[in-house]
């Protein structure tokens, strides 16, 4: 089995955003014992910028970009030496990955990362990726490690992603407030989840949150991966996921796996619009999977080139699909709401085609 482990700065850090060593520790423990069944196993581990706080003895972290990236150079250097230490002390092999939404995006850099990771897991090393925060400004970063994590179990083709985080796993509510909130232990493909409200906001130490996680999830799913919300604490977590015990909870894989490209297209690209449209274009894309058309477009937000990303918006503001456009946005300004036969013949008839298009509803 391949495994990918992401970890989150709030399980990694104390309060003051120091280097807890013994969660590490567990860690890598863990991470030997299952490599001892035979399974492979990468790490998406977080900490660099929190790492770099407490390197340079801040009392706040700053939020301000040139600073996060000083940080972050600062920090990843003693967050690899933590893994490098109890890795190494148990005869393993650390290697550090750093990665940027190119190499993604790019389909030469998506094999070339793809070819670089499967050769370190040959050498028998564990490879340890974080964002390279350093050199990735706003427009062009993540900004979580968690769909990092899922981006990058698709292009391993792995068979499970965990994500320990510093909870125990999706609850219907936030236990911190409801306390009728129950932990929801296994996620059905294509389960909607409507009484399910994620927090958007991670802790102060880091930069996801519960519905980067679920996203991470979904995207998994969707890969064909089974995934893993589980609390970092959990004696034996990594383990007991890996044997499918219940650990927290549980997204099952999708029978209809995305391929690379329109993974690159829901979530690896930057979004450069967004297309209205109105209620029969919407059920022609999700109940019949067709290609979006100009008749069912109603507005057009944004200064876009043709095969820029866009989101598809309904009509009541939910975003159901992100595509690939044929054409600018200024081109598609014109076309709106016009039919098939009314359109000239030199531009393209789709907005989007329904190759090129990723649904985010079901």
């Amino acid at each position: 089995m391949r495994i990918v482990v992401k970890i989150g700065t709030s399980s990694l850090t104390d309060e003051l955003g120091v280097i807890d060593e013994s969660v590490i520790e567990s860690l890598c423990v863990q991470l030997v014992a299952v490599r001892a069944l035979g399974h492979e196993v990468v790490v998406v581990s977080s900490g660099a910028v929190s790492a770099g706080v407490a390197a340079l003895g801040l009392e706040t972290r700053p939020t301000d970009t040139p600073t996060l990236q000083a940080l972050s150079a600062a920090g990843q250097s003693r967050l690899m030496e933590v893994y490098n230490r109890h890795l190494g002390s148990r005869g393993v092999v650390a290697a550090q990955v750093l990665l940027v939404p190119h190499d993604f995006i790019d389909r030469r850099q998506y094999l070339h990362a793809r070819q670089t990771l499967t050769r370190l897991l040959e050498l028998g090393c564990v490879p340890i990726i974080n964002e390279n925060d350093a050199i990735a400004n706003d427009e062009i970063r993540y900004g979580d490690n968690d769909r990092i994590a899922a981006l990058v179990s698709h292009n391993l083709a792995a068979d499970l992603l965990v994500l320990l985080t510093d909870t125990a796993g999706l609850y219907t509510a936030d236990p911190r407030t409801d306390p009728s909130a129950s932990l929801v232990s296994r996620v059905a493909a294509d389960d909607p989840l409507p009484s399910v409200s994620a927090g958007q906001r991670g802790s102060s130490r880091g930069s996801g949150g519960m519905a980067s996680k679920l996203s991470a999830a979904r995207m998994a799913s969707w890969s064909g991966v089974r995934a893993v919300i589980a609390a970092s604490s959990r004696p034996d977590v990594l383990v007991d996921a890996v044997h499918d015990l219940d650990v927290g909870s549980t997204f099952m894989p999708n029978d209809r796996k995305l391929s690379a490209r329109k993974l690159w297209i829901g979530w690896a690209s930057q979004v450069e619009g967004s297309v209205v449209i109105d209620d029969g274009a919407r059920r022609a894309l999700v109940e019949r999977g067709t290609s979006l058309l100009p008749a069912g477009v109603t507005a057009v937000s944004g200064d876009f080139d043709e095969e820029s990303i866009v989101n598809v918006v309904s009509a009541d503001g939910v975003v159901i699909a992100r595509g690939m456009t044929l054409c600018d946005a200024v081109t598609l300004r014109s076309m709106m709401g016009k039919r098939t036969a009314d359109l000239p013949a030199a531009v393209a008839h789709e907005v989007v085609h329904r190759d090129d298009l990723v649904l985010l509803v079901s």
